[in-house]
């Protein structure tokens, strides 16, 4: 397996609220159900459905090398029977029966990038049975004026201990960036959806312009985009706040550090990179008007 494949799996093995909300999700599996795991990596989300009791899990994976590794470690735990490694593009598998239970965990830093509920839909239409389940059911991006905390992009202010560091801000191109908080940024405005998807026939709407309505003031650093994901009714993923052992960023739009107030308004219109899984890619338009 490519190092950088198997660095990528074991950031999410060590995820434990990622894996924590998958455990829940798939405790409410129907005894004997039939459970299609779509991206399955090294069989992670399938292992978890074996142990909520079952029948059988497709593993379905498009990569060769890491379909390889997962039928080896469905060999290494006796799941002759019990697990079936799929290779190949979900889009297009025909399981040789339908499932009760989608499930997947292709979620990107910002959500929909890797298009996740396009090929969870097209994969459903082919293999879901009548009345079966798709984890997660609902993906939705979020986008959020913030002022970090002495960190990232809010490091580059004018007052290092009575210096400036602001040149260091001017000479960056405005492009995204992909970062871990270690303390939570203050939101300046309320999150806006930009995007709210669920599993879906052909290609997904692209995120949608929003306004942020600046609720305080405060020194605007950046806007930061992040996903929630719908396991259950009960139970959400998401990567803001973050958290320790958290494998996915949030991106972040960096802009020139401005003083703000309540009732500026900050318009923000997202838009894809030409290879849309190329996270750092994509762009974001914006312009802020001051005043109410």
């Amino acid at each position: 397996m490519d190092p950088r494949q198997l660095q990528m799996h074991q950031a999410m093995l060590a995820d434990r609220p990622r894996l924590a909300a998958y455990d829940r999700a798939l405790a409410g599996l129907a005894h004997g159900a039939v459970v299609a795991d779509v991206g399955a990596g090294v069989l992670a989300l399938s292992l978890l459905a074996l142990r909520h009791g079952a029948e059988h899990v497709y593993a379905v994976e498009a990569d060769p090398a890491t379909a390889a590794v997962a039928a080896r470690v469905a060999e290494s735990n006796d799941l002759k029977g019990r697990l079936t490694v799929v290779r190949g593009d979900a889009r297009t598998v025909r399981l040789p029966e339908r499932a009760d239970v989608v499930v997947s965990e292709m979620m990107g830093n910002l959500g929909p990038e890797e298009q996740m509920m396009e090929v969870l839909g097209e994969f459903a239409r082919h293999n879901l049975a009548a009345g079966g389940t798709v984890v997660p059911s609902r993906l939705v991006t979020q986008l959020a004026a913030v002022q970090f905390d002495g960190e990232g992009w809010g490091l580059w202010d004018d007052d290092f201990h009575g210096f400036r560091l602001d040149a260091v801000a001017e000479s960056a191109a405005p492009a995204a960036q992909l970062h871990f908080f270690q303390r939570p940024p203050t939101l300046l405005s309320e999150p806006a959806e930009v995007a709210d998807q669920r599993p879906a026939r052909g290609q997904a709407a692209p995120p949608r312009g929003r306004t942020l309505t600046i609720t305080r003031p405060g020194r605007l650093h950046a806007v930061i985009g992040y996903f929630t994901a719908t396991l259950t009714e009960d139970t959400t993923l998401s990567n803001l706040p973050s958290y320790p052992g958290c494998n996915w960023a949030v991106w972040v739009w960096p802009l020139r550090h401005t003083d703000v107030a309540p009732g500026d308004r900050l318009r923000v219109v997202p838009r894809p990179a030409g290879d849309v899984r190329e996270v750092t890619g994509w762009r974001l338009d914006c312009g802020l008007r001051k005043g109410s």
